[in-house]
């Protein structure tokens, strides 16, 4: 098939970049980003001015009021497991770097930015062990390329439960509301305790009925399948224990810590880089930095990397994973765990995403960046306006810029091409900036 939309091809270029990027701008877009993932009823305070209330009848199996939260990605499935995710490591970033947020001027756009999550997923927590991950249902929701504002879909909400368990959904949830209770211990106290209260009953419900949500919501296992969930379990729990000190959660790390010690890496599926972060602070035991010391040793100088320098793991969406490997070794080197290194390495790679490979994979960021991002809320135009599969299929780029989105990247071999038609590319998920956003705080907050 011949695309005439923008291609950007790179090969191998030996040229030494010397540009300054201004990171405190980037941060302010990303959580531009955030804005234009939401879902539900939009606040009057709302910046992306192209995106109006949506999805405003979803609910639950008994008429529970699911409305609000973001949506996944381009589309417009709201997935509780990667969402959940998501709002953790917000939460984690502001918690260790709120430095960066107060020097972008964006300390109360974080803190919207995790209620928005937050406010949703306790919506979805509607009993003891009653959770909804999921509404709307994935391959239905694909078959239409339109605004999230004109949708007319079936958007059913499936749940996990006793019966039918789902241990990393449950432990992800609890982890997200175990940290953000400590974001809002001093700016909403009533609100840090509802989010501790049930971040407990979630953490109860993850570890007393064991097994993984893919297996109980079958459609999230064509899209977001778990691979296991001890880590989750090990997960929600070190965050319970950073948020109350109770011995009971160190309890349950160090039952099944053991189990997940060489499951290495970092993102919505797999949590054991974080946790060894966690834990370093939490025991000040030595042995998980090193362990973090044996990745991102092998991360920089052993990880296969583009003709450019990207470190690659995926050819779908790329970035996702470098960024995931990036936010642990920025991490662990503000644990001085081979700082120098560990910096000047990770900061090469992020500027190779915004410009130094000489293209920006970040919307809005640089001179040349994705105009046809696959993203369907940026991409249509305003109502009346119709959109549809004939305007995905033209040359057109997007009708609107979703500002501070980061695609999901380039091949192995640098090649990228800005096209609508390729996802594994050219998409955008809340779970691909929040990572990045993580990164880009680290450096804000170092002065780079």
């Amino acid at each position: 098939m011949e695309f005439k939309t923008t291609v950007v091809l790179f090969f191998l270029a030996s040229l030494e970049y010397s540009v300054c990027y201004d990171y405190k701008t980037v941060l302010q877009k990303s959580l531009l980003f955030f804005e234009a993932q939401r879902s539900g009823k939009l606040p009057a305070d709302q910046k992306v001015k192209w995106r109006a209330d949506s999805a405003l009848h979803d609910k639950g199996r008994k008429g529970e009021d699911l409305t609000g939260g973001y949506y996944d990605a381009g589309d417009f499935v709201k997935f509780g497991f990667p969402m959940a995710f998501t709002a953790t490591v917000l939460s984690w970033s502001v918690l260790d770097h709120e430095k960066a947020y107060v020097k972008a001027g964006v300390l109360e756009d974080q803190h919207k930015a995790i209620k928005w999550a937050t406010d949703y997923l306790l919506k979805c927590h509607v009993g003891d062990n009653q959770l909804y991950g999921q509404v709307g249902l994935g391959q239905l929701d694909h078959e239409s390329w339109t605004r999230p504002e004109d949708m007319t879909m079936e958007r059913p909400a499936f749940m996990i439960n006793a019966s039918a368990p789902g241990s990393d959904l449950a432990g992800e949830t609890a982890a997200a509301m175990a940290a953000a209770s400590l974001v809002f211990k001093k700016v909403n106290a009533t609100y840090s305790a509802l989010l501790l209260k049930h971040a407990r009953q979630l953490f109860d419900f993850a570890n007393n009925h064991r097994g993984k949500y893919s297996d109980s919501i079958a459609d999230a296992n064509n899209f977001y399948p778990s691979s296991n969930y001890p880590d989750e379990i090990v997960w929600g729990a070190a965050w319970l224990y950073r948020a109350t000190r109770e011995q009971k959660y160190m309890n349950v790390v160090n039952e099944i810590y053991p189990t997940i010690q060489y499951w290495d890496g970092f993102s919505w599926d797999d949590k054991k880089g974080g946790v060894d972060l966690l834990l370093a602070d939490l025991t000040k035991d030595s042995k998980y930095l090193d362990k973090l010391k044996t990745f991102c040793d092998y991360a920089f100088n052993k990880q296969a990397k583009t003709p450019k320098g990207l470190i690659f793991y995926s050819e779908s969406a790329s970035l996702r994973s470098t960024n995931n490997m990036l936010i642990i070794c920025l991490e662990a080197a503000e644990r001085g765990v081979n700082a120098a290194t560990y910096r000047k390495e990770s900061k090469k790679q992020i500027d190779y995403m915004l410009g130094d490979s000489g293209f920006s994979y970040v919307v809005g960021i640089g001179n040349k960046y994705p105009t046809h991002a696959h993203h369907r809320s940026s991409s249509c135009p305003d109502h009346p306006a119709q959109c549809g599969w004939s305007f995905f299929n033209s040359d057109a780029p997007n009708h609107h810029m979703v500002e501070g989105a980061i695609v999901g990247g380039p091949g192995s071999k640098d090649a990228y091409v800005d096209t609508r038609k390729d996802a594994p590319h050219n998409e955008v998920a809340c779970d691909f900036n929040v990572a990045f956003q993580a990164c880009i705080a680290i450096l804000v907050e170092l002065g780079y």
